[in-house]
């Protein structure tokens, strides 16, 4: 079977699970003067004005399968007119045959804002090639050191990453995005993006999706020992409140309106959200899947209303308490 396919099959298999955004708890406003008709959810996206504070995160491309996925993918982010990025360009860059599978965003929306996407390690000419095989408005890296560990055809060196990476922040025209896969971001891994030139970030935490079960379960001879590696999404907002001059994004297992606003009430200025919305176009009708995210909007809406906080750049302000292990992990960040 095709990885990428198997990558799809095996991510719709894991189950459901609580992680770190149950022990964030926002300080309510018994006495909130906004409105739920009034709320203002735009807010900045990689330089430009998104309506809601919320992307469709990386996710596939590369077989037919997925091909029909990055369609209903796109047609998704043009109801809403929200942003969204493909999977990985790199099996399209080998074999062109493939390109389809990520063309395909583009011509489902074609005025729509689309990350182009690319593992570390890419020299400039391949990011080049993926932006410009989708007309991308923006790229986004993605740092899979821990997947890449366990897959059994992935990369095992990883000495170029750093330079190949400052490369291209530099030689791009388009804004870059450095994400994670869901494994998280630490202090001292922002501080060296931070110092090669990167500028935006996704800290993509745990809690999600977990690629290292993937990859594991892809193995003959399994390696369990990384499957519990990485920080949760809200111990990498923790860590990115201590690194000035990046603008952050978060995602890893977002599940409802309430997890998008915590992230944001941590610091994030908006949200991805990929096995969210691999479920709602695998498993539903397009007139279904719009009907859920109405409802995601509905939840942010109310959360904020709760919250008192009337904008998404309010919510900066809002009071929120940390629970059990996170209490303690903030003192020592």
């Amino acid at each position: 079977m095709n990885r990428k396919d198997d990558h799809v099959r095996l991510a719709l298999q894991q189950p459901f699970q609580t992680n770190d955004f149950d022990h964030v708890r926002l300080k309510h406003d018994s006495l909130s003067t906004t409105s739920l008709t009034t709320i203002q959810l735009s807010t900045q996206f990689l330089n430009q004005t998104i309506p809601y504070p919320f992307y469709i995160n990386a996710m596939t491309g590369g077989s037919d399968n997925t091909k029909l996925i990055n369609e209903r993918l796109a047609q998704l982010a043009a109801h809403f007119t929200i942003p969204m990025a493909t999977g990985s360009m790199s099996a399209a860059l080998k074999d062109p045959t493939l390109a389809s599978s990520f063309t395909i965003a583009r011509e489902t929306y074609p005025q729509g804002f689309l990350l182009a996407n690319l593992g570390g390690g890419q020299p400039v000419e391949k990011a080049w090639k993926a932006v410009d095989l989708i007309k991308a408005n923006a790229l986004q890296i993605h740092l899979n050191v821990i997947q890449e560990l366990v897959m059994p055809e992935g990369d095992k060196d990883f000495t170029s990453w750093a330079l190949h990476l400052e490369n291209i922040v530099k030689a791009m025209k388009v804004p870059v995005l450095v994400k994670e896969v869901g494994f998280g971001m630490s202090k001292k891994t922002l501080l060296k993006l931070k110092r090669v030139g990167v500028r935006y970030v996704d800290v993509a935490g745990q809690g999600g999706t977990n690629f290292a079960v993937i990859e594991n379960d892809r193995r003959e001879n399994k390696l369990p020992l990384l499957n519990t590696m990485g920080l949760s999404t809200v111990e990498s907002l923790l860590e990115a409140k201590k690194v000035d001059g990046l603008t952050i994004y978060a995602s890893g297992g977002v599940r409802q309106g309430l997890d998008i606003v915590k992230a944001l009430v941590l610091g994030a200025k908006a949200v991805g959200l990929s096995g969210y919305f691999l479920k709602l176009v695998t498993q539903h009708s397009h007139e279904e899947a719009i009907q859920q995210v109405e409802q995601l909007i509905l939840e942010i809406r109310m959360a904020m209303v709760v919250v008192g906080a009337p904008t998404i750049a309010s919510l900066s302000s809002v009071d929120y308490i940390l629970m059990s292990h996170l209490a303690r992990y903030q003192e020592h960040v």
